[in-house]
This record gives C-alpha cells, sequence and structure tokens, in this order.
C-alpha cells in the first residue's frame, strides 16, 4: 500500500503530493533548512560536484520545487536547466526566485508530471533529482523515463533521504524523524500530515542497494550508491549507455 500525505482522502498519490506541496509551499525552503540544521545544502552542493566531470550543457531537475537543486546547477556552467514539478505553488515561488538572482533566461520551471516526462527522447544531457523519486506514484516508472529523456552516454543523479543503519545514529534519527520533525513541520506549516508523511515515506523508501537495483532495472548502468551524514541522505548515479 502507497504511504501518501492525507490518509483520509481517496485521491491518488501524484495528487495528494501536489495538494500537499502546493499547502506547504511558501515554508517549503525555511523548513527544509531548519529541520537538516543547514546541512540540506551542502549535500545538493556535494551532489552537484559527482557531475563536474560530465559537464553537462543540458540539465533536467525533475520535482524541482522552488529551484534550489537547479540554482546548485549553475555551478555546472551549463547552456540550460529545465525544472519540473506537479506543484503550481512551488513552481511560482521558484520563478520568482530565478528572476530575483537574475537567472530565469537559463532555468526554466515548468509544470509537468515526473512520471510522464514532456521531453522528447535523448534530450538532456544529464537528468537530475532532490529529495523527489519517493514521491512518485510509480518508482520504476519515474526512473525508465528519467532513463528515456537522457541522451545516450549522459548521466543521472538522483538525491534522496535514506534510513541510516549504524547504531546509534539509526535510533537517534529515527526518534528525531517520528518525534522533533512532525511537530517543528505542524508548527510552521501549519500542514499536520505533510511533516508525518515525510519520516513515513522515507521509511517505506528502497533506499541503499535496494534502490540500485530498480534504478538498474529502468536501464541505468555504472550505479553508484555514496551514503551521506552516516546515512541519512544518499547520493545515487548511473548513466545511459552510449
Amino acid at each position: 500500500m502507497a504511504v501518501v500525505p492525507y490518509k483520509d482522502k481517496s485521491t491518488s498519490k501524484r495528487e495528494q503530493v501536489a495538494e500537499m506541496f502546493d499547502n506547504i509551499s511558501p515554508k517549503y525552503d525555511l523548513l527544509n533548512h531548519v529541520l537538516s540544521g543547514g546541512i540540506d545544502i551542502l549535500w545538493r552542493k556535494k551532489a552537484i560536484r559527482q557531475l563536474k566531470p560530465y559537464a553537462p550543457q543540458t540539465i533536467l531537475d525533475i520535482a524541482t520545487g522552488t529551484g534550489d537543486f537547479a540554482l546548485e546547477a549553475l555551478a555546472l556552467k551549463p547552456k540550460k536547466i529545465v525544472g519540473v514539478d506537479i506543484s503550481e505553488g512551488m513552481l511560482s515561488i521558484g520563478r520568482e526566485k530565478m528572476k530575483k538572482r537574475g537567472v530565469d533566461q537559463i532555468i526554466e520551471m515548468r509544470s509537468g508530471d515526473s512520471e510522464r516526462l514532456p521531453f522528447t527522447d535523448n534530450e538532456f544531457d544529464a537528468v537530475i533529482v532532490s529529495f523527489g523519486v519517493r514521491n512518485f506514484e510509480n518508482l520504476l516508472k519515474g526512473l525508465t523515463d528519467m532513463h528515456r529523456v537522457t541522451r545516450a552516454g549522459g548521466v543521472c543523479l538522483v538525491l534522496e533521504f535514506s534510513n541510516p543503519r549504524q547504531f546509534p545514529f539509526k535510533q537517534v534519527y529515527r526518534f528525531y524523524s517520528r518525534t522533533i520533525l512532525p511537530l517543528i513541520g505542524r508548527v510552521v506549516s501549519k500542514d499536520s500530515s505533510a511533516y508525518t508523511y515525510l519520516p513515513e515515506s522515507v521509511q517505506a523508501f528502497p533506499d541503499g542497494p535496494d534502490f540500485l537495483r530498480i534504478f538498474e532495472a529502468a536501464g541505468f548502468t555504472n550505479t553508484q550508491w555514496i551514503p551521506l551524514t552516516f546515512g541519512v541522505a544518499s547520493i545515487y548515479i548511473g548513466q545511459k549507455s552510449q
């Protein structure tokens, strides 16, 4: 059974995720940084550094939200970045952010379903996503579509939460994510379901070697798993064969 934000509703996971992000969009960036102690910024920087050897000129940022990962990808000096998301609330904040920073000619924010991407085959040098794939209704389908729009020889990078495996960090993180995180999220965002959904979705997500198996089933090769901060998050990298 799929983990969803609003258990009392009969709508699909896709619809519920879109509604959830619309609800929390005004406070999303603040909460991200507060709840992670700002370390999410360092995770994004490290993830983007993994792509430097590939020097991608066209980048697709999936589940872009307000565009933080797309902004970080500017460090690669690409010609074009396209961010897609199903939440118009998040996109509207992201578009304003791009205009304020004067990068809206390079970063385009578009409405789109991450599992049915509105792009042609082999369109992008790199496809990236941060903290978005665990919200997919069908993980394999979403990753397969990401593979489709990646050009031959191109790269896909996924940054996602994962479950720490070692004592005592496993126990500390579990207490924080189930008790402290939903409390702070509820107070700041006024959406109690959103930050209860977060730890539940992380717990249910197939991370580490399990994710690599699905990544490879979607068609990616030369896959890597890079755990971050005692395994609280992970970077996954895969290539599309020439």
